[in-house]
């Protein structure tokens, strides 16, 4: 039986590898063997950050609802509170934009949120 080498399948293994390297920096982009252990290191990487994408997006949301919170006198958590007794169930994301683009609509909920804890307080 004739010896089968790898030939096209290999070449496509490899251009597959190289086209995906594409952007990387100096050999990485242009040698197989560094082409692929890069690829391997930007897989865990890409992998971890699109965990780390979801932490990182909620502490911004956070820091905008503060900022807001605080141009009416509250804090971040006081509001959080007052909005739950309130009953208000928006996510942090909507919060974080009515914040920062319409502050009209941020200072009512602001509004309920501390009628909310006024009347808890009494009560």
């Amino acid at each position: 039986m004739p010896r089968a080498k790898t030939g096209i399948i290999r070449r496509r293994r490899h251009k597959k590898v190289l086209k995906r390297a594409k952007g990387f920096w100096g050999s990485r982009s242009k040698q197989y063997k560094n082409a692929f252990q890069t690829l391997l290191n930007a897989a865990t990487y890409e992998y971890r950050d699109r965990r780390n994408k979801k932490r990182d997006f909620r502490r911004l949301w956070i820091q905008r609802i503060n900022a807001g919170a605080r141009l009416h006198g509250m804090t971040y958590s006081t509001l959080i509170h007052g909005l739950k007794l309130a009953g208000v169930t928006l996510d942090r994301k909507i919060l974080a934009d009515l914040a920062a683009r319409e502050p009209e609509a941020f200072a009512t909920l602001v509004n309920s949120a501390k009628t909310a804890r006024g009347a808890q307080v009494s009560a």
